[in-house]
């Protein structure tokens, strides 16, 4: 693909959701700074988009403005992969594409993929090959699919390549260069909220957590979709906050299915310290703190495992083992007992520390950007380019 006159390609970076965001910023960086500097256009495809998160997220990453907003927005899965596909092949017309580097497991992810595959120009998927060996998931279809299609994989555990193999991958492909997000949390560790003065903020008593407390997420629709599965995953909850005060970081969808389904007053207790949801900061801040996190985030069960701080998930799989087989996740599954069994076990102050994994080491973006230099170099003489 070439490039307006007068300008080399880019590499066009793609962001879609909030997790992206965390991945993408120290590549840019790393690119940026790269000798010679690789040039980047950063495409947010408005997968999801709250103006005001999103700038707050982008300023306390560092994050340049995107060059390009296709303002995409909410859809079903197959709306929104579709319309991404639509509005981002303009994209690569206009500017050229050098490669396109795409991360994690939205719809976005896949639907940049698919058009840059198309068109002929490199796939670059950082965080390729993790499983969940459910394909309920919509994720996990991405992970599949984007992998399939993709030039070049960077890995972020050495169990991927395994996962990579199975599907007929050839190993050339991929690369383990370890977890970009980590990158950003150690780097962002130093600025962020203290908890106390991120709850006094929001009015509440910060000196209910002066004891101790615990860090709630929950957004995944097999947890929160449905009530005879919500309703008793809040009780596990009300339970444990009966001897550790949570804070409560609820997700709009769960706020709206716990009004919708009956279940808001349970979170009344006073072991609960609701918040909307948090920038990347005042999350950062929290966890560090917190003597335990609950979550169904695969981020999280990453952060807390370099944090050294116990995570409980609350679901039956994940695609991140390396957190459990090396860090602090412990996988519960959605069953109240488990949940509640879990959380008695770090009160009991035999919570998993763990270790931090291999290359998960805040060098991951320059590691990409090394590599991924020599690769581009190695790849177009041999097309000719």
């Amino acid at each position: 693909m070439n490039a307006p006159s007068g300008a080399a390609a880019p590499i066009l970076c793609v962001v879609g959701a909030r997790p992206n965001y965390m991945k993408v910023a120290p590549i840019i960086r790393a690119l940026a700074a790269h000798q010679p500097p690789l040039r980047t256009l950063l495409v947010h495809t408005g997968q999801h988009y709250d103006p005001a998160m999103k700038d707050r997220l982008f300023a306390d990453l560092g994050l340049p403005e995107p060059d390009v907003n296709l303002a995409v927005g909410s859809g079903s899965h197959a709306v929104q992969t579709a319309e991404v596909m639509k509005r981002f092949e303009p994209v690569i017309d206009e500017h050229g594409a050098r490669a396109v580097l795409v991360v994690g497991d939205v719809n976005s992810t896949l639907a940049c993929a698919l058009v840059a595959a198309k068109r002929h120009v490199p796939v670059v998927h950082v965080e390729s090959g993790l499983r969940s060996d459910d394909r309920r998931m919509p994720e996990e279809i991405n992970r599949v699919l984007t992998d399939q299609i993709s030039d070049l994989l960077y890995t972020t555990e050495r169990s991927a390549h395994d996962n990579l193999a199975r599907e007929g991958i050839p190993a050339e492909r991929a690369v383990f260069v370890g977890n970009v997000m980590i990158d950003s949390l150690l780097a962002s560790l130093p600025k962020a909220v203290p908890p106390a003065e991120l709850l006094a903020g929001a009015g509440l008593d910060a000196s209910r957590i002066a004891g101790g407390y615990g860090v709630v997420t929950l957004h995944r629709p097999s947890n929160v979709d449905h009530p005879d599965t919500l309703g008793p995953i809040i009780d596990a909850l009300r339970h444990i906050s009966a001897r550790l005060p949570l804070v409560f970081a609820l997700h709009p969808r769960t706020r709206n299915n716990l009004e919708r389904f009956g279940l808001l007053a349970r979170l009344d207790s006073s072991g609960f310290l609701v918040l909307p949801p948090q920038g990347y900061l005042e999350m950062l801040g929290l966890m560090s703190g917190a003597t335990m996190v609950l979550t169904d985030s695969g981020g999280i069960q990453e952060e807390t495992t370099a944090l050294g701080v116990p995570c409980v998930t609350i679901r039956e799989n994940t695609e991140r083992p390396i957190t459990v087989e090396q860090g602090t996740n412990t996988l519960v599954g959605i069953s109240p007992q488990a949940i509640i069994d879990a959380a008695d076990v770090i009160l009991a102050g035999s919570g998993k520390r763990g270790r931090v994994p291999e290359l998960w080491d805040g060098r991951t973006a320059q590691r990409i950007a090394a590599h991924l230099s020599a690769w581009l170099e190695t790849h177009e003489r041999a097309a000719g380019v």
